[in-house]
């Protein structure tokens, strides 16, 4: 299956192709700075930026060509005879229709299973935990980098499907109502994942029902034949009618795949998984419990899709790290430990972050860095209220840096004897920082995105 002028022009007939567009391996890019050679760069109009404004930098980083639209084709007069030399240029009415046009056309040529993820937590952890499934086994899949979950991350992924692959993994994320529909109608996948519910975007989603409703969305055109798997420890995804089959995951015992006697050792978990009729032990490389139900959750899907029960588990043994998510790192300063899940945050997964934080048997001073948990709406005082009060159930934690302005709340509820400095930024969290820590401390830095809460942490560390 090629890229090549006759499918691009089936698909998109207003299409006007200047070069050659063939290739077997052709990949699509829509950020400048992240072009691979050989790939074509789509020119995105945004809210801010204009991606128009950044053909030739791209051309300039070996793109092969570019999609552009039919109103600024103008552009390719500063372009050089040489960068448009053996290039493809693809010019159209509106890039971003015809990139998700062009990513539905070729996904339909596909007949392998393709699972979609979403979920308020753990969607990308999930994502890797079952790539890894297929990968140890070695099933060639294909899954969205990093976390690309978007309409233009999800249209680039599905474009990097090939015939070679035998299962397809996407990662959904939704942050506005009526999104999911658009992406579930747009990936048309076999499976569908909700790892679970929580406080998340609800600025833009609404209530937890709200959101339940939403994510449930990814099965708005799933057929008696297609298979749903929820987390059945959440009744909010649990007790809802259904028209088609589901597979439950949780706690619970009126699972079919669940996690039983979890027990947190150190900087591991161990616990009892069924899958369905059969028991296994299994011992994950970290103390945080999100991590038991992201890989019950990819143990479901990996068996809906034929892998031997003792395959999964032996595949779930292996270490696995997820850039952001509960990431140690080492402070490059004084070889002291930094645990990086600075992704993204909402009450849910900022709890179950300083609950497995705490649970670290070590002699190592402990430092938290908390920045504001966005998107809460005009609930956000409470639920960073909330925060302060659970560090009662996480005494080992004496010290706590917060960023931002909602954190404020936060201070207000932190308990007796914890020490507490806040800062506006990250800039001014980095000096905080430099000055409180001493050799062999370990921190963690917990925040929403929007707090730039990386930044902080590459400052001061090398990745393992």
């Amino acid at each position: 299956m090629y890229f090549d002028q006759i499918f691009i022009e089936k698909i998109i007939p207003d299409a006007q192709i200047i070069g050659s567009c063939s290739g077997a391996h052709i990949q699509f890019a829509v950020d400048s700075r992240n072009v691979q050679p050989g790939d074509i760069f789509v020119a995105l109009p945004g809210a801010r930026i204009d991606g128009h404004e950044f053909v030739k930098e791209a051309f300039e980083h070996g793109a092969k060509g570019a999609m552009i639209a039919a109103s600024k084709k103008d552009l390719l007069k500063s372009l050089s005879p040489a960068q448009l030399k053996d290039t493809c240029i693809i010019v159209v009415p509106d890039t971003l229709h015809a990139l998700t046009t062009l990513a539905s056309a070729w996904r339909a040529q596909f007949t392998y299973p393709v699972v979609a993820i979403t979920g308020s937590v753990g969607k990308t952890s999930t994502k890797e935990r079952l790539a890894q499934i297929f990968t140890y086994n070695n099933i060639p899949c294909v899954a969205s980098a990093g976390t690309q979950n978007t309409r233009i991350g999800l249209a680039l992924n599905m474009l990097k499907m090939r015939a070679e692959h035998k299962v397809a993994i996407f990662e959904l994320g939704i942050s506005r109502r009526g999104e999911m529909a658009v992406l579930a109608q747009l990936l048309k996948h076999t499976c569908g994942v909700i790892t679970m519910i929580g406080h998340a975007h609800m600025e833009g989603l609404g209530s937890l029902a709200d959101i339940a409703a939403e994510k449930r969305d990814i099965f708005k055109y799933f057929t008696e034949s297609s298979i749903g798997i929820i987390n059945g420890d959440q009744p909010i995804l649990s007790q809802v009618g259904y028209s088609h089959p589901v597979i439950k995951f949780g706690y619970k015992t009126i699972n079919q795949v669940q996690a039983r006697k979890v027990q947190p050792q150190n900087t591991h978990m161990s616990f009892v998984m069924k899958l369905y009729k059969e028991k296994f032990n299994v011992l994950l490389n970290q103390p945080h419990e999100g991590s038991v139900l992201n890989a019950l959750a990819a143990a479901a899907a990996a068996y809906l899709l034929g892998i031997p029960s003792a395959k999964i588990v032996e595949a779930i043994h292996q270490p696995i790290a997820v850039p952001g998510r509960f990431e140690e790192r080492i402070i490059s300063k004084n070889k002291s430990t930094l645990i990086s899940d600075c992704y993204n945050a909402n009450p849910e997964s900022m709890k179950a972050a300083l609950l497995a934080f705490h649970r670290i048997n070590t002699k190592k001073s402990k430092l938290v860095v908390i920045g504001d948990m966005l998107e809460l709406g005009p609930l956000a005082p409470f639920w960073h209220r909330q925060i302060g009060r659970f560090l009662r159930k996480a005494p080992s934690i004496r010290q706590v840096i917060l960023v931002g302005n909602m954190v404020q709340w936060t201070k207000k509820t932190i308990p007796l004897g914890v020490s507490v400095d806040i800062v506006p930024n990250w800039q001014e969290a980095v000096t905080l920082l430099d000055a409180k820590m001493v050799d062999e401390s370990m921190v963690l830095v917990k925040g929403s995105r929007g707090m730039a809460l990386d930044n902080l942490v590459n400052h001061f560390t090398v990745a393992e």
